[in-house]
């Protein structure tokens, strides 16, 4: 596989980063702001981004949009309504809706209905009222009604389905954890102590170091599995993305948690942005969850 991004992806990686530092959360207030919320909303709708598979792209493009969304923050929905729209796309006359994980939808913000893979049968049904939950930046709704089957898949798709499920999740864990970092990277850059950034000293230095590591590990493991989900057999292209799940979660936790160290004291207040970071890393790690076990020589 040749890892390097083509001039159209990166085009779209562009865009979706602007969007996000456009119209994402610059603070903890922000994310009580409506009228900022409505914006992204309707900027995202334009985009078509939720309907990316549907209209041919890759694991790599989707993977490269939720990355950059989740890298700024963005709290209205993308993973929900992408999953759903892989889906539907091979059944007849489907409505848009967001995506049912383990009983709820993560991402229920303005969707009344979700839609589940049961095997190969599709199903779908209401949704409850909506609310925030431990990530602040995803509302999350019950399942309020019977789910009816609107179809089935052939085993190929549903394979292929699960893989990307657990690609676009593992792109949010990457995207918050180069968020955190990046975050943490311009505090220490700016706070001083005994007359010298703190970034000038080795104790917080060496883990910033090691956190750009952590991520550049991230991106190389994601883009294998994301091109995987297209071109490789189901079989190894499931455990590309278990692995790379696997990695992302821990590299991303130490990462935020890193990003929340370096702040020091206002690192552990409600109004710094890197306990959101931390809070989307560990939902997303539990969205579509990869035990250890299931990868049959484990990671070293």
């Amino acid at each position: 596989m040749d890892v390097r991004l083509s001039a159209e992806q990166a085009q779209l990686r562009d865009a979706a980063a602007k969007l996000a530092s456009d119209l994402g959360p610059g603070s903890v207030a922000d994310l009580a702001d409506a009228g900022r919320v409505a914006r992204l909303e309707r900027a995202l709708a334009a985009t078509g981004w939720r309907a990316l598979r549907r209209d041919g792209a890759s694991g790599v493009e989707v993977a490269i949009v939720a990355e950059e969304l989740a890298r700024g923050l963005v709290d209205v929905a993308f993973l929900g309504p992408v999953l759903a729209d892989d889906l539907l796309r091979h059944l007849p006359d489907a409505q848009p809706c967001t995506v049912l994980v383990a009983g709820s939808a993560p991402d229920a913000r303005g969707v009344s209905r979700a839609v589940a893979l049961q095997g190969t049968d599709v199903l779908v049904g209401p949704l409850g009222a909506a609310a925030t939950g431990v990530d602040l930046t995803r509302e999350v709704a019950a399942v309020d009604g019977p789910l009816r089957p609107v179809g089935a898949v052939d085993t190929e798709v549903a394979g292929r389905f699960g893989v990307l499920a657990l690609v676009v999740t593992t792109a949010e864990l990457l995207g918050a954890a180069r968020g955190a970092h990046a975050l943490a990277c311009e505090y220490a850059g700016i706070r001083e102590q005994y007359g010298h950034p703190i970034g000038s000293y080795q104790a917080v230095a060496h883990p910033l170091a090691e956190g750009l590591a952590l991520v550049e590990g991230s991106i190389s493991v994601l883009r294998h599995a994301a091109w995987a989900v297209d071109e490789l057999p189901v079989a190894e292209a499931v455990r590309a993305a278990r692995i790379a799940k696997l990695y992302c979660a821990r590299a991303a936790r130490t990462v935020c948690e890193t990003s929340i160290q370096v702040h020091g004291g206002i690192g552990n207040t409600w109004d710094c942005l890197a306990h959101v970071h931390l809070r989307r890393v560990l939902t997303a790690t539990e969205l579509v969850p990869v035990r250890i076990e299931e990868i049959h020589r484990g990671l070293p």
